[in-house]
């Protein structure tokens, strides 16, 4: 495994791609592969990449990974594809936009299934962000499945989020219900050369303006891009950049990864439980747990009690 690490760290895309395999396999080494990652990880700026299906993530994507190649930037892109519900299987065609870069030995691009996890993520990405972070990367860029109107668990996961939207698929109004004013730190509005880019930036603005935010809070920006001419993509990536200086000059940047190291902590430690539960769910004691309920001897909360007891 230190071997494996090492040629990670240095950049080596099949000791990447065998690291985040373990990762998402949920192997038994992979307790040991998080200690020997921990330490070389938290220099990566992650950014996430949302919006709804068709407003064009992929393409924007790979456009926003060519304007960062240009500035000299190590870039891995994590791209979360839906789960089939019905053979379990993902297409995993993000790739199928990133053809430009497959040969670029400074892109790492990752296809992941999200496996029926919900909020547009994988349940395995905080982990295998962790691996493109401690590979070297400067900036990751995390493209989620298309959301709707309650995934947005990438807020939780980014440094800074993009959030996509596109003329003709929904105004200002549907873009505070599905809560991503709260969640955007930059806004990009994709295929401004289609009628009514100006009208969703207008629509945009004012619901945004409508936000309650602290004095000298990062005030999201708008901006106009054709991701397929990388027409505004250089705007996009230094709007990217002047976020991260806000977060790094505030401290919320420590704010924000703490944050996020929290909630993982806190998942793997609900696993672990879980697992554990799961080892009792054919045991004789949470049968007559579940019988003295019956007969009204206990009630469901001291028999939970007992159950997280044994646990």
């Amino acid at each position: 495994m230190p071997e494996l690490v090492e040629r990670a760290r240095a950049g080596e895309p099949r000791a990447v791609a065998r690291l985040i395999s373990l990762v998402e396999d949920r192997s038994p080494a992979l307790r040991e592969v998080s200690a020997a990652l921990t330490p070389l990880a938290g220099g990566a700026h992650i950014v996430g990449i949302t919006g709804s299906p068709g407003v064009g993530k992929s393409t924007s994507t790979s456009a926003l990974v060519s304007a960062l190649r240009a500035q000299g930037k190590r870039v891995g892109v994590l791209a979360v594809d839906p789960t089939s519900p019905f053979s379990g299987g993902a297409l995993l065609g993000d790739r199928v936009r990133m053809q430009d870069h497959a040969t670029d030995d400074g892109v790492y691009i990752r296809s992941m299934a999200s496996r029926g996890h919900l909020g547009g993520l994988s349940a395995s990405a905080p982990q295998a962000l962790r691996v493109l972070d401690a590979a070297g990367c400067d900036v990751v860029l995390v493209e989620t499945v298309g959301v709707g109107q309650s995934e947005v668990e990438i807020s939780g996961l980014a440094d800074t989020t993009l959030v996509l939207l596109a003329p003709g698929m929904g105004d200002g109004i549907q873009a505070a219900k599905a809560g991503i004013l709260e969640i955007g730190d930059v806004f990009v509005i994709n295929k401004a050369d289609r009628d009514g880019a100006a009208t969703t930036r207008r629509e945009l603005r004012s619901v945004i303006s409508m936000t309650d935010r602290a004095d000298g809070a990062w005030k999201p920006p708008i901006v106009l891009t054709v991701a397929t001419t990388g027409e505004g993509v250089d705007e996009v990536a230094g709007e990217i950049a002047a976020h991260l200086a806000h977060l790094q000059d505030s401290g919320e940047l420590e704010r924000r990864r703490l944050a996020r190291l929290r909630r993982e902590i806190e998942a793997l430690a609900l696993a672990e439980v879980q697992s554990r539960f799961a080892d009792l769910s054919g045991d004789a004691r949470l049968d007559a747990l579940a019988a003295q309920v019956l007969a009204g001897e206990t009630d469901p909360y001291a028999a939970a009690d007992t159950v997280v007891e044994q646990v």
